[in-house]
Order: structure tokens, then sequence, then C-alpha cells
């Protein structure tokens, strides 16, 4: 017999002891000094008590030895086992039978209450144990508080978990106490299950330390495996007092229950960690047959202008006069604009989506900078119209963010608008700015508008995503990659400002770009 079971024993026995010498004397005071003929009835509450603290065995222990001493002590002949008077045979027999029956009641009525209350232990665990997994971002996140949650409820010093695919990969990655991870136990008891997981029972297992005699220690270690579709994936880990023994049936259906729960939530955020990074290899692969889709198509159409106008003026059979050579020599210009301004855009969009883009706030009027951009497109403008009414507003901004903001759009409607059309950019306080009260709440709109076809009303939402074109995939002569807006919206939204598309009044489409005000203070002339 081990040695936690030996002590329960001679804890009950001295507690029997104890409570049959108590309930002696009260019996001897009853019928010694106030007379009653018969006071047994007092042993049944000894009885009683014993089985609330100690059960049915102790109840029995008790009753028996009761109905002893009742016999050695108040019963004639006294001071023997010998009972003269059969009706005193009948009532000691009474007395055993209603004492065990006491016994077994108040008992039975104990273990109920244990086991409701046990059962109350283990459904708030397993609603912590849930609730942390349902608020979880990460199972590795939730399982510090899952283990804080099943010591608490369980009784038990010490829950961790570890994770690994064998026992020595395994490692500790959520506990329910502070201070460093505790190292892997020498022996310990595991749970086995039958093949279809319902049965359970415990395994002792010794590691190797144990094994070449180390001592027996106050603490006792239990694991219960986790595991993925028959593949372990880690550990469940308690440790218990040694005077406990084994865990119980609630207390080792919490702990299965616990660890199926947690396998389960490992085995999702596996799930949805190779979905995540499936989606981001399709998106990654769309990404990047659209851009070299794109940039090879605009790539190839300067190249060949480009290719064509020098092959015409190296030609020695081709005699050129001096206005057909500028000619050729400006189409390999503006086709060289053409190609730097396509690169600029893709490495601008590259550095937007790095976040390295370095902001300066400066007070701009906006006058020059709109004709600091018009300036750079006027070659590829031809004969639309550009009008400007921009007034005297001025905004917070970085000056060669906004004038690369400002070719991009006129770059764009340049490109969606007929020889001979309009061209708009205007200026003026933002709907629901606070002009008048605080410069830095007031904000500036700048539109930019034109009269090409515009753009569906469904579409206007997408216009700034990268490589989106109205058209879909087919493209014709003249139209971008799709990258210009979506650099405009890159820098107007790290100058802090916002943009937005709609349709315009002249029929095309409008890109408002709403910037902070400045108020740009006014020279004064010094001899005034």
């Amino acid at each position: 017999m081990s040695r936690p079971r030996v002590a329960r024993w001679i804890e009950v026995g001295l507690a029997v002891v104890a409570a049959v010498a108590v309930a002696t004397g009260v019996v001897a005071g009853l019928e010694g000094w106030l007379k009653l003929p018969n006071a047994s009835n007092v042993y049944l509450v000894a009885v009683a008590a014993i089985a609330i603290r100690y059960g049915v065995t102790g109840a029995s222990l008790t009753a028996l030895v009761a109905v002893l001493v009742y016999d050695f002590l108040f019963t004639e002949p006294y001071l023997t086992l010998t009972v003269s008077d059969p009706d005193e045979w009948l009532h000691l027999v009474l007395l055993l039978f209603v004492a065990v029956t006491v016994g077994q009641l108040a008992a039975l009525q104990r273990s109920r209450a244990e086991a409701a209350i046990a059962r109350e232990h283990e459904s708030r665990a397993l609603f912590d144990v849930t609730r942390a997994l349902a608020r979880r971002t990460s199972t590795t996140d939730a399982l510090p508080a899952i283990a804080a949650a099943l010591a608490r409820e369980a009784g038990m010093p010490q829950v961790w978990f570890g994770l690994g695919a064998d026992d020595a990969g395994e490692r500790v990655v959520g506990q329910s106490w502070e201070g460093p991870a505790r190292a892997s136990p020498r022996g310990y008891a595991v749970l086995h299950r039958d093949a279809s997981g319902g049965a359970t029972a415990w395994t002792q297992v010794r590691g190797p330390l144990a094994a070449r005699g180390a001592g027996p220690t106050s603490t006792r270690h239990v694991r219960v495996r986790m595991e993925e579709a028959g593949r372990p994936i880690g550990s469940l880990w308690a440790s218990r007092d040694a005077g406990d023994g084994l865990p119980d049936t609630q207390t080792t259906t919490l702990l299965r229950v616990a660890a199926d729960l947690v396998a389960q939530a490992l085995a999702h955020d596996r799930l949805e960690s190779e979905t995540r990074r499936a989606e981001i290899a399709q998106q990654s692969d769309a990404l990047k047959s659209a851009l070299l889709e794109s940039v090879s198509h605009d790539l190839r159409t300067p190249l060949a202008s480009i290719r064509a106008s020098a092959g015409t003026l190296m030609d020695p059979d081709v005699a050129l006069d001096p206005d057909e050579i500028r000619a050729s020599a400006a189409s390999i210009d503006r086709e060289a604009q053409r190609l730097n301004r396509l690169v600029g855009n893709l490495l601008d969009l590259s550095r937007i989506e790095a976040g390295v883009l370095r902001v300066a706030d400066e007070a701009l009027d906006l006058d020059d900078v709109v004709a600091g951009a018009i300036a750079l497109v006027e070659g590829r403008a031809g004969v639309r119209r550009i009008e400007v009414a921009t007034g005297e507003g001025a905004v917070i901004a970085d000056p060669i963010l906004l004038e690369e903001a400002l070719v991009n759009l006129l770059d764009n409607a340049i490109r969606h608008t007929p020889e001979g059309s309009a061209i708009r950019i205007s200026a003026g306080v933002a709907a629901g700015s606070a002009a008048g009260s605080d410069d830095r709440a007031a904000l500036v709109c700048v539109t930019v508008e034109d009269s090409g076809p515009g753009v569906p009303d469904e579409a206007l939402p997408r216009v700034f995503d990268r490589f989106f074109r109205a058209g879909g995939r087919r493209r014709s002569p003249g139209t971008g990659i799709g990258i210009g807006l979506a650099v405009v919206r890159g820098f107007v939204e790290a100058m802090g400002g916002r943009v937005a598309a709609r349709r315009s009044d002249l029929g095309g489409l409008a890109i408002d770009v709403e910037l902070r005000a400045a108020a740009i203070p006014s020279v004064v002339d010094a001899a005034s």
C-alpha cells in the first residue's frame, strides 16, 4: 500500500475514534446524569459527520465502532460484548442498520455535492477556455490565459502547454505562472485513449533520471498529448501534489477536452495561415502578370517610336531637311520623356508601398505649383485647352510630391481627352471645411477635370487601384498602365490629404484633391 493511502487510512481512523469518543461522552451524560433510558441515537450524529467528511467507508466503520462501544459500556452486562436481554440485541442491530443507512445517505449527498461542484468548476474552466479561443488573435497568444484558467478551476499548482512534433522538440509556449519556463519533468503520467477517443486511462511514464533511482518528489506530473489528424503537435502538462494521486474523472475530462479544443484551434490557425499564404501568392502572381502585361506594352510603344525615328535619322539613303530632322529628334525626346515618366511612376509606387516617402510640410502658393505642372505637360497637351481657376489659394504640402501628383492628373486627363477638348484645374474651400476659423482645420480642394468619355459610376471607387483601367483588360492606344492615379493617392495621403473621383461637370472624370490650407503672409513694402 502506498504511503499516501496509508496516511489516508490513519486520518480516517483517528477521525472515527474522535467522533465516537465525543458521542460516547454525550451518551454517558444523557444516560448517567439525565437518566435517559437510551441515548444511543447520539451516535447517528457522529456517523453522519464522518460520512460527510470521509464517505461511506468512514461512515460504516463509525457505525460498527459505535455499536461495539455502546454494547461494551451501556448494555448489561457492562464492560463485555455479551448481551443478556434479547431486546437489547434488537436495539443494537437496529442501531447498526440505521447508522449505516444514515451514513450512506449522508455520504451520497456529499458525493453529489462534490460532483456538482466539480461540474461547476469544469463548466467554468471550459467557458474560460472557449472564450479565450474565441477572442484570440492567435492560439499561442491565448495559451497563458487558458493555462491559468485550468490551474485555477482544477486546483492544480501549475499548468503549461508545450508545442512540438516530438518530445525533444517541445517548447513551452503558455504557462499559468509568471517566471521562467520549467524543464521537462523526469517522470509523469500520460493519458491514453482508446481508438474511438472515448475511454481513457493514465499510465505512469518514468524518464531516464527517475529510472536511475531519483528519489520520490512531492509533485506528480500529468501529460495529455495534443494531436491533429493523428499527428502529434504538442502536450498539455499539469502538476499535482503527490498526495492527490492521479486526476479524477472530472479533472481528466477537463484536461482532455481542453487539449482537444486547443489542438483544433491550432489546426485552424495553421489552415488559416496556409490559406492566407496561398492568397498572397495568388495575388502576387496576378500583380506580377498585370505589371508585366502593362509595362511590356507601354515600353514597346515608345521604344518602337524611338527606333523608327532614330533609324530614319541614321539611314544614309533618306534625305531629310532640317525641319524633318528636328521633328524626328522631338519625337525621340517626347517618347524618352514618356519612358522616363513610366519608370518614375513605377519607382514612386514602390516607394509608396515600402513606406519610405519623405514628406516636407511647406506653405505653397497654388498658382506657382499649378503653373509648374502645366509647363511640364504642355508638350503632350497638344491643342487641348488647359483652363486654370485656382485664385490665391495656398496649401501645406510637399512641393515635389504635389507637383508630381498634379502632373499625373494632367497626364491622365490628356490621355483620355481628344484634341481640342478642355481640361480644367480649379481650387476652392473643401466641403465641410472650417474655413475662416483655424487654418489647420481648413481644407483646400484642388480639382482636375476633363471632358473625355469619363468612367462608369460603378468603377469610380476603383480608379485609384494599381493597374486598374476602366475599360477592363482591353487596351487602346494612349492609355496608361493604371498606376498614375495610384501614385497620386499615395502622394496625397502621405501629405495628410484625401483624394476622390467623381463625374465632371465637363462630362468626363473629375479628381478632387483635398489638402490642408495655409496662410501665406503678404509681403510688406519696406519703404512704407
